[in-house]
C-alpha cells in the first residue's frame, strides 16, 4: 500500500473488502510543522471541528464517507479539516476508525499547525490553511455563537444574587466531588481486576489488603524500593524512551544492577504491556531471554524491572560504524546464533508457543559477555497447542521488520517471527538499517538490494568490509546471508522455522541450501506531495520505525 497526497493504492492477495483494519501512520511532514502558541485553545476547537465532520462522514449517507470543514481559530486565523473512509467499509467501522485516527492525531500533532494520519481504511488532516477543493459536503462552524454565548453568561453573571451564585459554586463542589470519589472507585475496580489477572495465570496469592504476594516465579517490589534504586526516577539515570514508558538505570540494596521501565501511567496500551510482560515472563527462563527480576504496582504506577545489560542494544553496535568495529564476526555469529535459539525456545520449547511480534535491534539486549537476550515481550501473543496463524484488528509492531502478511492483513505466525530475524540477519551483515535503505543502490529495501546482489553472485557487495576477516569468514557469512534470504521470502510457507534455522546456523559444513525467492513485498515510504513536489520521506515517531507498505 502506498499513500500520495490525493490517492492511495493497495493491493493483496487476499480479501479485505469491507474488513477495517487500522493501522494509522505518522508522515514525516507532522515532525516539520512548527509549534502553536495556544495547543489548549487549538484542541479545543480542532475536537470540535474534527468530531462535527467524523460524525457526518460515518453517518450521513450523502457525505459519501468524505467531509471537510473549517473553524475560525483566532480573528485571523482559520482551522481546516478534511476526513475520509474508504466506501466499502460499514458506517460504525468508519466510525472507530476515524477515532482512532484522531487518538492517534491528538498525541502526534495537537501542539502543531497542523498534521495528518493515514491508514488503510480512513485519513484524517488539519492544516491553518485550505489544502483542499471545495467539496460536496463542506461544514462551515460558526465561531460567533462562542462570542454571544459568553456576551450573554456576562449579562447573567453580573444579573444574578450572590446568594444564586453562591448555591452554584458549592453544587459545583458537590459535583466535583462525587465524581473524584466515583472515579476512584472505578479506579479501584480497575486495580483490583488488574491484580486478579495478574494473580491467576502465575499462581500469585491476593492478601486482604489487595497485595500480590511474590511467587517462585515473580517478585514484587514496592514503589518505594525502586524510587530509591533509580533515585526518583532521576533525568540521570534515564536509559530510552519507548512508545509505551520510559526506561531507568538503577542499584538495588545489594548493589545489584536493574533496568526498570516505568510505563506510561494513563496508557492502555501501557497496561497490556505490563499485564503480558508479567504473565508471559513469569512462565520463560532461557539464557538468551531477558530476565524479569520484578515488579511494582501501585496506583497508577506500573514498573517493571529486569537485569541491567550493560552493552545495551544490538542496533547500538550494528548501525554506528565506529562502535560496528568493536566487534568481529565471531561475536556477530554468536549473537545471531542467540537470536535464533531464543525464538526457537519461544516457538517450540517453552511451556507456551509464543509469537513475539516486535523482534528488532533495539529489543536484542547484550549483557557483559555479548550474549544477546531478546527482551520486550509487550505485544506477544500465546498461541494454543495446534494453533498455526492469528488474526489482528490493530496491527502493532516497527514497519520495516514486520511480515508483510502481518503488516497489511493482520495475520501472525511464528513465520512472523522468522521474518523480523531474516531481515535482522542481513542488517548485522551489510551494517544498513532496512527502514532506511529506500531508493538507495537502486533497490527498494534492503531486502531486495540483498536478493539481486545475491542472483548476480555478488553477496560480498552487500557485506560490511569490516566482518571479512579470512576465506572461512566469507563463506559462513555468505552461509547467513543465504539463510537471511530464505527467511524474508514473501510466501510465509517458503519461509524455514527457527529449528531449522539453528540447525543451518549450527552445521559447519557448507551443504547446498534451497534457492531463496524474491524478498516479501517491499517496505516503503508514505509519499506527501504540500504544494511543491515532496521528497520521498521516512516518518518516525518516538524512536519507532513507521513506514508505508509499496508494490516493490
Amino acid at each position: 500500500m502506498i499513500w500520495f497526497e490525493l490517492c492511495q493504492v493497495r493491493y493483496s492477495f487476499q480479501n479485505f473488502f469491507s474488513l477495517m483494519v487500522y493501522t494509522g501512520k505518522y508522515p514525516q511532514q507532522n515532525q516539520m510543522q512548527k509549534n502553536i502558541s495556544n495547543p489548549v485553545h487549538l484542541e479545543q476547537v480542532l475536537t470540535y471541528l474534527m468530531n462535527n465532520i467524523s460524525n457526518e462522514t460515518a453517518f450521513d449517507p450523502s457525505t459519501r464517507m468524505f467531509a471537510t470543514g473549517e473553524i475560525k481559530f483566532s480573528r485571523k486565523k482559520t482551522i481546516y479539516g478534511l476526513v475520509q473512509c474508504t466506501r466499502d467499509i460499514s458506517d460504525e467501522s468508519c466510525s472507530n476508525c476515524l477515532q482512532s485516527a484522531f487518538g492517534e492525531l491528538q498525541e502526534c500533532c495537537f501542539y502543531r499547525q497542523g498534521g495528518i494520519i493515514v491508514s488503510r481504511n480512513c485519513n484524517m488532516r488539519f492544516e491553518l490553511y485550505r489544502f483542499y477543493n471545495a467539496s460536496s459536503f463542506h461544514l462551515t462552524l460558526p465561531a460567533s455563537q462562542g462570542a454571544r454565548w459568553k456576551s450573554w453568561m456576562l449579562v447573567v453573571v453580573t444579573c444574578i444574587p450572590l446568594a444564586v451564585l453562591a448555591v452554584l459554586i458549592g453544587s459545583c463542589a458537590v459535583n466535583y466531588h462525587l465524581r473524584k470519589k466515583r472515579r476512584q472507585i472505578d479506579d479501584d475496580k480497575s486495580q483490583k481486576a488488574l491484580l486478579h489477572e495478574l494473580a491467576s495465570p502465575t499462581g500469585v496469592a491476593i492478601t486482604q489488603e489487595g497485595e500480590l504476594v511474590s511467587s517462585e516465579d515473580i517478585h514484587f517490589m514496592s514503589l518505594s524500593t525502586i524510587m530509591a534504586a533509580t533515585d526518583d526516577f532521576s533525568e540521570s539515570n534515564k536509559l530510552g524512551q519507548g512508545g509505551f514508558g520510559t526506561v531507568f538505570k538503577g542499584m538495588l540494596e545489594d548493589g545489584k544492577g536493574v533496568a526498570v521501565k516505568r510505563l506510561s501511567r494513563k496508557s492502555w496500551q501501557g497496561l497490556e504491556e505490563f499485564k503480558n510482560e508479567v504473565i508471559l515472563i513469569a512462565r520463560l527462563q532461557h539464557r538468551n531471554l531477558v530476565k524479569l527480576l520484578g515488579c511494582a504496582i501501585e496506583g497508577q504506577e506500573k514498573l517493571l524491572v529486569y537485569e541491567f545489560m550493560p552493552n545495551r542494544s544490538l542496533d547500538f553496535f550494528i548501525f554506528d560504524p565506529e562502535k560496528r568495529s568493536q566487534l568481529d564476526w565471531k561475536t556477530y555469529d554468536n549473537i545471531i546464533v542467540g537470536i535464533a535459539k531464543g525464538l526457537l525456545y519461544l516457538h517450540e520449547d517453552s511451556r507456551l508457543k509464543i509469537i513475539h511480534r516486535d523482534l528488532k535491534p533495539s529489543n536484542i539486549l547484550l549483557d557483559h559477555e555479548m550474549v544477546a537476550k531478546i527482551s520486550d515481550f509487550g505485544m506477544a501473543r500465546i498461541f494454543g497447542e495446534n494453533q498455526n496463524t492469528a488474526n489482528t484488528r490493530r496491527v502493532v509492531g516497527t514497519y520495516g521488520y514486520m511480515a508483510p502478511e502481518y503488516a497489511m492483513e493482520g495475520l501472525f505466525s511464528v513465520k512472523s517471527d522468522v521474518f523480523s530475524f531474516g531481515v535482522i540477519l542481513l542488517e548485522i551483515i551489510s551494517g544498513k538499517k532496512n527502514s532506511s535503505f529506500y531508493l538507495t543502490e537502486n533497490a527498494q529495501t534492503l531486502l531486495a538490494y540483498a536478493w539481486r546482489l545475491w542472483n548476480e553472485g555478488k553477496e560480498m557487495k552487500f557485506v560490511e568490509p569490516v566482518l571479512m576477516e579470512s576465506s572461512l569468514t566469507t563463506q559462513q557469512i555468505k552461509k547467513c546471508m543465504h539463510i537471511g534470504l530464505l527467511c524474508v521470502q514473501e510466501d510465509p510457507a517458503d519461509r524455514p522455522t527457527m529449528s531449522s534455522v539453528v540447525v543451518l546456523l549450527g552445521d559447519e559444513s557448507i551443504l547446498p541450501l534451497p534457492k531463496p525467492k524474491q524478498p516479501a513485498l517491499a517496505m516503503g515510504r508514505i509519499v506527501q506531495q504540500i504544494a511543491d513536489p515532496f521528497p520521498v520521506t521516512n516518518p518516525s515517531v518516538n524512536g519507532l520505525t513507521v513506514s508505508s507498505l509499496s508494490p516493490r
